[in-house]
């Protein structure tokens, strides 16, 4: 609910993403403790999903489920520069490969906040019904990533894992706050603008670097 440029963090996100001309839908899945935030969504008329807190497989399994979502593009809320033209490249790759999950995870070579994961909604399912452990239900994929054979991983040509765009801290935000800063009014600029802003800026970079 931090703002930048009178924007909320996740206005910011849902804005960027409903940019995607692959996505059919953008919800977000999340939980019923904060009833200011759900309140606000819904003011806002943002697509949201109340699920469980702790059973977060569950939550999208549910989530899914109320959507009739065939494929499921999973971003975290801490990643508000989700490049939609990103998603839309993997969300290609994904169906002309035909695969079970997608992601760029491994290895990891995009900066950090650019975290996107892609899988069909059969493929949750099975990790809804199999995943017993605690840290399987809490972190959504680390179950499909074990047991899922027909899989892709997406790498960039240069590794820019090093850098850092997600908001998890204070300094984070700040960080973020400087980068749109500069590109004000916009809010739909590319990560690769980013990427050449820090290089040339370490200005505005210093603070989570």
């Amino acid at each position: 609910m931090y703002k930048i440029n009178n924007l909320t963090l996740i206005e910011i996100l849902y804005k960027r993403l409903l940019k995607s001309k692959k996505l059919n839908n953008v919800v977000v899945a999340t939980t019923n403790e904060n009833k200011d935030f759900l309140n606000f969504l819904y003011k806002k008329n943002i697509n949201f999903f109340v699920g469980s807190k702790n059973n977060v497989l569950k939550r999208y399994y549910d989530a899914a489920k109320k959507y009739k979502a065939k494929n499921i593009v999973r971003i975290t809320g801490d990643g508000i520069i989700a490049d939609p033209k990103l998603v839309d490249m993997f969300v290609k790759k994904f169906e002309k490969n035909k695969v079970d999950y997608l992601s760029n995870q491994e290895p990891v070579t995009y900066p950090d906040g650019l975290d996107i994961e892609i899988f069909n909604f059969n493929t949750l399912r099975k990790a809804y019904k199999k995943a017993k452990s605690k840290y399987d239900k809490e972190h959504v994929t680390p179950f499909i990533i074990r047991n899922t054979k027909n899989k892709l991983n997406i790498s960039n040509t240069n590794d820019y894992s090093s850098l850092r765009f997600t908001i998890d801290e204070h300094d984070d935000f700040k960080t973020l706050k400087s980068i749109f800063k500069y590109f004000y009014p916009n809010i739909y600029f590319g990560w690769k603008k980013i990427v050449k802003l820090v290089e040339k800026n370490k200005k505005l970079y210093i603070f989570n670097s």
